[in-house]
């Protein structure tokens, strides 16, 4: 017997936990983040393999973009400073305004025209701004950090005041997602999120030492998912930093659950409290258990990898709360066998509640059915975004950077072109001028900033003499700028495209316009523009595919753990109709879904079955005892209402928390968790028992054994009945019945037809109601 081990045991499984707290405390500090742009981008599609065909074509170019004031930096400082530089172990090459004016004017390009030909990307329109462009070598992309570290110790070596210079690129934003989504940055709102949890827990308890140790445990299950994290080789990103919240909530669900099963049983006299508590929590805390799993695993549809990775590390977590919220608070209650006897009830008259939703479940349901309606109208309206630089605080030096740079240099979103002239004999001076005019027809359409290829090196007015062509054509393949621009013996021309990024024209706007414009040339594009265009969509696939796996299975798990279809589906609906409002609202307000948005939906489903699966539970023990469905409702929202609902305000409150986070994703995550589960309250306690009241009522046989007889009475009058005493057996007071009680006689003259006794085998369990047999009566 469970409550036997855990008397034996109690101190010896504490103990183990208090034990092995430091050592898992210690691993999951070892985890690093990884915010790599690229690992957000779907993978296995036909966007991401022509990228990465790409970057083996024409090399990596993870690039740093540095931005000086002219008219406090000289071109000679410039110089110095990209010297410095290049020198650096995670740098391979370095841009400056001189050196490629420099080679241009060697393959006979006038400066005039080299300048010109430099503004938009290195040379400002205005002339106060030029730059240095430095490419990463492949351990400067392992570490980006430390490149983009040593970068500003340069700046500050050669004395340039830091308000005169910017920094930008995607290492300095990786570096910056890495910094805002370290599990030390969000420290700070996990504790708000610890305090929180506590709060409502110890006003819950009233019980110091009960309320501190289940968050102890609960504590020691978040250090000990991470941990295993670490051994298995995972890796921090931006929305595995809500993990530790997300395992926090899991197990105060479940501990919660245990202590309410337990105070009922306190309240109830039970001789053993412990093992009652553990029987009636012991189902529905696993069925729950495995629903959350299902809405975890269900995330893994998605080809973003940061996605799947969340699937799985919170499934992890999920199991883990199980575990302790299940294993470890009977222990606790073990010490503390009263902690819970001072506790706030949560008599909110859930009875009176009961009955008011069962004579008003129609306007309930109809209000709800509209609110429903309206609602889809805004999943019409819903828009994707995934753009990294959107998940920078607002005032982070970082984006204050970026904008520098792009007011008054170029801009770092880009696109790359890729002409294929295959293995052809066609000649070089060919392929240039075709290359000149893909490169004019591209310049010339809105929101494209700058284009550069190998023909921005070459003058308008090629030398007619094989001689000298062939001499331009050595220095071109010998020059520095022109590295990386053909590929495969010319076979293979990349047009590197940077295009402004604005409200009324995005990047992926002027993306699909270059499209339309170059269709039918050999032209292909890629590049990180083209790619967080396939996120976007991907994003809206992975919701949708990930949130219809979730409701199928868990519909599945519902049907079989109830034993009835109906009842299954009807389960279902108080729990997407929260999530289908939230997600309805935030169309209509117009904000775009990013990548952490997007979980919430298969995630709160998952969790939000939870507490329908408490419900259920005593609900149909209710009615299958005998009750009708509107009095075994009402009997489940009085035994589950305290703990749903305390459950449901301690997961939201911590939430909350998250939003506290400057990192965007984060923020987001955290307050649409918040906001459906909270709506999950409206499902819970209006629309699930709404549902429930519509149930027909049953028709139950009660055997009368005396006259081998069978009677059919309305289940829900019956059970209305007071008993009444009667001096003379076998006697049923029919005209004392309330209400328009239907009695039917199944054996004998007095009450019409027989039909045999064969129908016995449909006689419930409510015992034998005797009825006078006299004639007349």
């Amino acid at each position: 017997m469970l409550s036997q081990f855990y008397r034996s045991h109690y101190r010896h499984l504490l103990l183990f936990v208090a034990c092995t707290m430091p050592l898992f405390w210690w691993q999951a500090e070892q985890l690093k983040s990884n915010n790599d742009v690229e690992t957000w981008l779907p993978k296995n599609t036909p966007a991401r393999e022509v990228y990465e065909q790409f970057k083996r074509d024409f090399g990596n170019e993870d690039v740093l973009l540095l931005g000086f004031e002219a008219a406090t930096t000289s071109p000679e400082l410039i110089e110095a400073v990209a010297g410095r530089i290049e020198r650096l172990a995670g740098i391979r090459l370095c841009y400056t305004p001189g050196r490629l004016i420099s080679q241009m004017e060697n393959l006979g390009v006038e400066q005039a025209e080299a300048n010109r030909r430099l503004t938009g990307l290195l040379v400002g329109a205005d002339g106060r701004m030029a730059g240095i462009i430095a490419v990463l070598s492949a351990a400067g992309t392992r570490d980006r950090a430390g490149v983009v570290r040593d970068c500003r110790a340069v700046i500050d070596y050669c004395r340039i005041p830091s308000d005169t210079v910017a920094i930008t690129g995607a290492p300095v934003i990786v570096t910056e997602l890495d910094r805002l989504g370290d599990q030390k940055t969000n420290r700070r709102f996990f504790v708000i999120t610890v305090a929180i949890c506590f709060g409502l827990l110890y006003l819950s308890l009233r019980h110091l030492g009960l309320a501190l140790s289940i968050v102890g445990a609960a504590l020691w299950g978040i250090y000990l998912t991470q941990a295993v994290i670490m051994v298995c080789g995972g890796e921090m990103n931006f929305i595995l930093g809500s993990l530790s919240v997300l395992v926090m909530i899991f197990t105060l669900s479940i501990a919660v659950h245990v202590v309410g099963y337990y105070t009922q049983a306190l309240d109830d006299g039970a001789a053993d409290p412990l093992a009652s508590a553990i029987k009636d929590s012991l189902s529905p805390c696993l069925l729950s258990t495995l629903t959350t799993l299902l809405g975890l695993i269900s995330l893994n549809v998605s080809n973003m990898a940061p996605v799947s990775q969340f699937g799985y590390a919170s499934a992890l977590g999920s199991v883990v709360a199980m575990f302790v919220g299940l294993g470890v608070t009977p222990a606790l209650l073990m010490v503390w066998p009263d902690g819970c006897s001072n506790g706030l009830r949560l008599s909110l008259g859930f009875g009176a509640w009961a009955d008011f939703v069962r004579y008003r479940r129609a306007p309930l349901l109809g209000g709800s059915l509209v609110l429903m309606l309206c609602a889809a109208g805004g999943l019409t309206l819903l828009q994707s975004d995934i753009n990294p630089v959107e998940f920078l605080p607002k005032n982070s030096p970082v984006l204050t950077d970026l904008k520098r740079v792009e007011r008054g240099l170029t801009n770092v979103d880009s696109i790359e072109a890729v002409v294929d002239f295959g293995y052809g004999k066609q000649p070089f001076l060919e392929r240039l001028e075709a290359v000149r005019e893909i490169e004019k027809l591209i310049s010339s359409q809105r929101g494209v900033r700058h284009v550069v290829s190998l023909a921005s090196f070459f003058p308008i007015d090629l030398p007619s003499s094989p001689f000298a062509l062939g001499s331009m054509l050595s220095k071109a393949q010998a020059s520095q700028g022109a590295a990386g621009l053909t590929a495969h013996d010319h076979s293979l021309w990349r047009l590197s495209i940077r295009v402004e990024n604005s409200v009324e024209r995005p990047a992926e706007m002027i993306y699909r316009d270059l499209m339309a414009t170059t269709q039918g040339l050999p032209i292909e594009y890629t590049g990180m523009t083209p790619l967080l265009e396939c996120a976007q969509a991907e994003i809206f696939s992975s919701f949708w595919q990930s949130f219809t796996a979730a409701c199928l299975t868990i519909t599945l798990v519902m049907i079989l753990a109830l034993r009835s279809i109906v009842t299954g589906l009807i389960a279902m609906v108080p729990n997407i109709v929260p999530i289908w409002l939230i997600f309805g609202a935030v169309g209509y307000c117009g904000m775009p879904v990013d990548i952490g948005m997007m979980m919430t939906g298969s995630i709160a489903l998952g969790i939000s079955v939870d507490c329908t699966f408490h419900f259920l539970v005593h609900y149909r023990q209710s009615y299958q005892s005998g009750l009708s469905s509107a009095q075994a409702t009402k009997v489940a929202l009085e035994h589950s209402g305290g703990p749903m609902l305390t459950s449901t305000l301690i997961s939201s409150a911590g939430m909350l928390a998250l939003c506290l986070s400057s990192f965007a994703p984060t923020a987001r995550f955290g307050w649409m968790m918040s906001l459906q589960m909270m709506a999950s309250v409206l499902g819970e306690l209006v629309i699930l028992p709404a549902l429930l009241c519509c149930r027909p009522s049953r028709r139950a046989t009660i055997a009368v054994s005396e006259i081998d007889a069978v009677v059919e009475v309305d289940t829900e009058t019956v059970s209305a009945v007071e008993p009444q005493s009667t001096d003379e057996p076998n006697v049923l007071p029919i005209n004392e019945l309330a209400g328009p009680a239907v009695v039917h006689s199944l054996a004998g003259p007095y009450f019409g037809k027989a039909r045999g006794k064969r129908k016995k085998s449909r006689t419930r369990d409510l015992g034998v109601l005797p009825f006078q047999r006299r004639a007349g009566q």
